[in-house]
């Protein structure tokens, strides 16, 4: 595994093996590379890369403002660094936005597209809850035990009680980059979707989410799909937001049975 940092300041992990296709993996916002541990042991004999997005971990952002462009512009300085042609594509959250925003920039580059658990066509309720949030995190409050029940069931919760305290240390590791933070929050949270631009999206896509997302449903999920070109949908059963890890073995071998067609 190679670890090492861009000229702009994207830190990334790189698993370098025989495929010339790497599978590149996009975290949530507030989350690092980290949360792709169950992903990246588990294609561990294939070409992997996992990095920070901008302001989050060990990626700088200088920006006053933020923009999905951005976040496409980052990835292509990491692709371009490692000289990579092109890539599997998954994004998880708002991982799957900037992964979205990437297909539409820059479809030449993408092998396969996979949308983890991706927002679409929120109702105004939906939205409202959101920001909602968004205002609550701008009071630089600890994420509440509570919160986590969005990402996890209480069976898995209450099976891996130290999984508070993992999150924890997570989100911890941005304590001077809360503005940063905020920023990629309120981009998040205020995002209206380009239905029109989403059409035009044509490459090979999977989207997926959990059963129980009540953030990033299944109802969004299979719109998103339908409104693709090229996609499939699939639902995770009794998987809620963070389902790569929850239901991690149902989500790599759905990854898997997919990019290796």
């Amino acid at each position: 595994m190679i670890t090492g940092t861009t000229a702009s300041g994207t830190y990334y992990l790189f698993n370098k093996k025989d495929q010339e296709v790497p599978i590149v993996f996009v975290h949530g916002v507030g989350l690092t590379h980290e949360i792709w541990k169950p992903q990246l042991e588990f294609f561990n004999y294939h070409s992997t890369i996992a990095y920070d997005i901008l302001g989050h971990g060990k990626s700088s952002l200088e920006n006053k403002q933020i923009s999905f462009d951005d976040f496409s512009d980052q990835l292509i300085e990491l692709l371009n660094h490692l000289n990579i042609k092109k890539i599997h594509l998954i994004g998880f959250s708002i991982g799957s936005l900037i992964a979205r925003n990437f297909a539409i920039k820059h479809n030449e580059r993408l092998q396969t597209l996979t949308l983890l658990c991706s927002i679409y066509k929120r109702t105004e309720e939906q939205r409202k809850m959101v920001i909602d949030r968004y205002n609550q995190a701008k009071l630089n409050k600890p994420i509440s035990k509570q919160a986590l029940k969005r990402w996890f069931s209480d069976k898995y919760l209450n099976e891996h009680p130290e999984t508070y305290d993992e999150f924890m240390q997570i989100l911890n590791k941005n304590p001077n980059d809360h503005k940063n933070f905020l920023k990629s929050y309120n981009l998040f949270a205020n995002h209206v979707d380009d239905i029109e631009k989403i059409k035009k999206i044509n490459c090979r896509t999977l989207v997926m989410t959990g059963s129980n997302d009540p953030g990033s449903t299944p109802l969004m999920s299979k719109e998103l799909s339908n409104d693709l070109a090229n996609a499939r949908f699939i639902e995770i059963p009794d998987g809620k937001h963070l389902c790569s890890i929850e239901c991690a073995d149902v989500v790599n071998n759905n990854i898997k049975n997919f990019i290796e067609i």
